[in-house]
């Protein structure tokens, strides 16, 4: 999914900055849960006020001796009162990918009234913006 979006992104960028949280169903419904709490946190951070965040050098290798460091584009960043969106994609075998993208203030709302503790995909195509990923568009880049 990461792949996808990124390369999604990448051929139709948004005009203004944005953070996201990645989610991932086979089950047909999304779990409130499963955006953590600090996961929610960073998002309204980023979108009401500021948010800060160190990148970690991440390393491979197993020899000590021979350790290589991941290139990261810089060491950090700030955003500030940028767009928060939860992006949710029901995976459904054999069928056209499409992704859902709710603002992180929608998707806290539908937690607080539904008498549920899941999204179907019906509510959150309702709520949220579908977005077609085209297998071959992004196995181009």
């Amino acid at each position: 999914m990461q792949t996808m979006w990124g390369k999604y992104l990448q051929r139709h960028p948004p005009s203004e900055s944005e953070v996201h949280e990645l989610k991932f169903t086979r089950t047909g419904r999304l779990s409130f849960d499963a955006v953590k709490e600090h996961q929610i946190s960073a998002l309204l951070e980023a979108s009401e006020t500021f948010l800060y965040h160190k990148i970690t050098d991440q390393t491979w290798g197993t020899n000590p001796k021979h350790r290589f460091t991941f290139k990261k584009p810089f060491d950090s960043f700030c955003v500030v009162g940028v767009k928060a969106y939860v992006v949710m994609w029901f995976y459904i075998p054999r069928t056209k990918k499409k992704f859902i993208k709710m603002t992180i203030k929608k998707f806290l709302e539908l937690q607080r009234t539904l008498p549920r503790k899941s999204l179907t995909e019906k509510i959150a195509k309702e709520y949220g913006e579908v977005i077609p990923i085209e297998c071959k568009e992004w196995r181009k880049l």
